[in-house]
């Protein structure tokens, strides 16, 4: 290619994305979210895929469903590689998962079927900010540190944010775990780690920093001490397949679950009720903090770990009852949800 033509069609192009309507959205939505691109060419590309977003987003909420969609950090990734990013939870039958050191135990207590109508433990003060899991496949670090937060601002009236970094490098094969740091990992084995570890430190004095360098770091078990009365004794697997069951959980605190999390409209989620199609091939770990009831739409509240960017605040309202993918939950909410006890 001629050089002068090639900076040419550079410039043109520059041109042409920062003189549209389209395109001054789209400067607008990387000042935003603080995004640059290395090339012209890295640029257009992002640009087309986010316009694209763009159209379905409108598609979508011009059928006035129960949710709606909005731009985010995602809205220039395409859904390629969205469901690249996002994929960090091993279920329980995933082939890479080891067995888990068995702490648990299966909900047996009567179901009370007079529970309140609804319970939010973010106003109850239960539940740290949001926090980013960045371009690491830790999300199960993240719904463990979640849950273990909830039952001890519960037990003991404090709120401390614990680490995620410490789960993402210590909880492996080489350090007594079964986890797989950004590569993945189990709630379950997570709980049963922490037993392991006697507690967790906090998150500032084991600050995380793999959503960064997209990788685990080398265990420091002198780098900071676990939180005082941390330790868990057991974690409790939820009956599966149960609206009542996972609600009497969510009244005694947050509850870890997962999630198939690969639909684009939930890539692309913004705010109400999210109703829209949604399997149960389970591939992200998040925190239910909550359920209620919004404009007539039962909904569970989960927190996610994707920053305040996306969602409504980091947070979903997800479809709550039997009529969801044969009573297994929407997204499989009610699939494989579990809470620690702590000693």
């Amino acid at each position: 290619m001629n050089i002068l033509f090639f900076f040419s069609a550079v410039a043109s192009l520059s041109v042409f994305i920062s003189g549209t309507p389209l395109g001054n959205l789209f400067r607008n939505w990387m000042n935003e979210h603080n995004v640059q691109y290395e090339t012209m060419d890295q640029e257009s590309r992002a640009f087309n895929t986010w316009v694209d977003n763009h159209y379905y987003i409108e598609r979508v909420n011009a059928q006035n469903l129960t949710y709606r969609l909005g731009h985010n950090r995602f809205s220039a990734f395409s859904h390629e590689d969205y469901l690249a990013m996002i994929r960090g939870y091993r279920g329980l039958n995933s082939p890479y998962v080891s067995n888990p050191v068995r702490l648990n135990i299966r909900q047996e207590e009567t179901i009370n079927e007079q529970i309140p109508a609804n319970v939010d433990w973010v106003s109850a003060g239960a539940v740290t900010g949001v926090k980013d899991q960045g371009q690491c496949g830790s999300c199960w670090s993240f719904s463990t540190t979640g849950a273990l937060e909830g039952a001890y601002y519960i037990k003991y009236n404090t709120l401390v944010s614990f680490s995620e970094q410490q789960l993402v490098d210590c909880d492996n094969l080489s350090n007594g775990g079964r986890d797989h740091g950004c590569n993945g990992g189990l709630m379950d084995n997570a709980f049963s780690w922490v037993a392991k570890n006697n507690g967790l430190c906090r998150e500032e004095a084991y600050p995380y920093v793999s959503g960064t360098t997209k990788t685990a770091g080398t265990c420091n078990s002198k780098i900071c001490t676990n939180v005082a009365n941390s330790d868990i004794a057991k974690y409790i697997d939820v009956q599966s397949n149960s609206d009542s069951a996972l609600m009497n959980a969510i009244v005694a605190q947050p509850v870890s679950v997962a999630i198939e999390a690969d639909q684009r409209d939930f890539q692309l989620y913004k705010s109400g009720v999210y109703t829209g199609t949604c399997g149960t091939n389970l591939d992200h770990g998040v925190l239910v903090v909550g359920y209620g009831t919004q404009d007539g739409t039962d909904y569970y509240k989960v927190k996610n770990s994707w920053s305040t960017s996306w969602g409504d605040q980091g947070y979903i309202y997800l479809g709550r009852g039997a009529k969801y993918n044969g009573g297994a939950g929407q997204c499989g909410i009610l699939m494989e949800a579990s809470y620690p006890v702590l000693v």
